[in-house]
């Protein structure tokens, strides 16, 4: 694979829709990575306990539990750039309450928790929208491209926005960087209402009982894709608390606070950087059995934090987990959305980040009081060997193994092919 590839992918910026979710992705991105460290850092300075930020941190997550498969019903049946466009206002208004909480002295955690559960809900309906609407904005050949290009976007946003709220957090506090993070939904949301997608695939609407059962068999009938999304529903739990409760607090505890954090996550977003433009030329044969692999490297950062390293040995960390991280994401969605019937792909995709976060609000709560019970140390190294055991497992699958997708050279579809089952 030739860095033409690269220079082919980097040509998508010329089609309007790709350049307009590119932009809304780097600015939408920016504020959303301020919001973890600024809210970890503001609870943590408001009441000093480690488990009442866990609850806050979860309450987002707890949300987008209980609605994410109507979230990806009502995208296969409505527009989902409308869904898009909704869900981004909602967040503004929720992340600019909580920004007035703290800039007034008002914040208290049942406030800012009820807060995160409006959030949590936006996220809810943004999240398979957001995937279903990729494949209508541009041809099938451009896919893993497109893919490659939104992450970086949002991994280079996430990266600036991340060192940036460690110095604003330590400067101006977490009221204003939270209100930076709020106006940028708002931004974000009249660059998507700008998008002209192509007509959108719909079956005829059953009950909603109807076309969840319907998603469900799409979803359950292939191995490799439920047997990653169960693997996930642990990683992400872990990796959850490490980013948005354990790094933090062995940051305040034991290393040099907010700013030392903003620049680990910072370089773990430049490696999302990176991860990007590897994703755009590697073709691997067995995509998501490479993409297995890739994973075993987040177990990185919370061995890092566990001993703790110095900063820039935990930054290495990040930088190199947010390579492989980002690898991972490109052939996953990649994969989905050439696997996955049109019609079918947001209510799927609800399934995927249902399954993928499911455990992630228990997760963070458990870890939060193992760190206060028991110490950094215990509760890092349980956090890696969550990431590593299950990650293990997967690879004894022979879907996960033998899977493969199309790397077209030229556009003729702007969907993607009708479901196969893994060769």
């Amino acid at each position: 694979m030739s860095t033409n590839h690269i220079a082919q992918g980097l040509r998508l910026l010329t089609n309007p829709n790709v350049r307009r979710m590119f932009i809304a992705y780097v600015v939408s991105y920016t504020g959303t990575a301020m919001a973890p460290i600024a809210m970890a850092f503001g609870v943590l300075e408001l009441t000093g306990s480690a488990a009442d930020a866990a609850f806050v941190i979860a309450a987002p997550t707890a949300a987008s539990i209980v609605v994410l498969l109507v979230g990806g019903v009502i995208a296969d049946r409505t527009s989902r750039k409308r869904i898009m466009v909704l869900a981004e206002i909602t967040a503004m208004t929720a992340q600019c309450t909580i920004a007035w909480l703290f800039l007034s002295d008002n914040a208290t955690v049942p406030l800012l928790t009820g807060c995160m559960l409006v959030n949590g809900i936006a996220v809810a309906f943004h999240a398979p929208a957001a995937t279903g609407l990729i494949i209508q904005l541009v041809p099938r050949a451009e896919l893993q491209a497109t893919n490659a290009l939104l992450g970086i976007a949002r991994n280079g946003a996430v990266a600036f926005g991340a060192a940036l709220a460690g110095v604003l957090v330590a400067t101006v506090g977490p009221g204003l960087t939270l209100l930076i993070d709020g106006l940028s939904f708002g931004f974000s949301a009249i660059l998507v209402s700008l998008l002209r997608p192509v007509a959108q695939q719909r079956t005829p609407p059953q009950s909603v009982l109807q076309d969840l059962r319907l998603g469900w068999q799409e979803f359950s009938r292939h191995t490799w894709l439920w047997v990653i999304v169960l693997q996930f529903s642990l990683i992400v739990a872990a990796m959850e608390a490490v980013f948005g409760l354990l790094g933090p607090a062995v940051a305040r505890d034991l290393m040099g606070g907010a700013t030392d954090w903003g620049f680990i996550a910072s370089a773990h977003g430049m490696g999302t950087l990176l991860g990007g433009l590897l994703g755009m030329r590697l073709r691997p044969r067995h995509p998501m059995y490479v993409a297995s692999y890739c994973v075993l490297f987040f177990a990185l950062v919370p061995l890092a934090l566990a001993v703790p390293l110095a900063m820039w040995v935990v930054a290495l960390a990040a930088f190199i987990s947010g390579i492989t991280g980002q690898i991972f994401a490109v052939f996953w969605y990649t994969t989905l959305q050439q696997k996955v019937p049109a019609n079918m792909l947001s209510r799927v995709s609800a399934y995927d980040h249902l399954g993928s976060i499911a455990l992630a609000p228990l997760g963070i709560i458990f870890f939060g009081l193992l760190y206060e019970s028991g110490g950094h140390q215990l509760t890092l190294t349980v956090a890696a060997l969550v990431v590593i055991v299950p990650t293990l497992l997967v690879f004894t699958v022979q879907d996960v193994r033998r899977m493969t997708i199309e790397y077209e050279t030229s556009a003729d579809s702007s969907q993607p092919p009708a479901k196969s089952k893994p060769r």
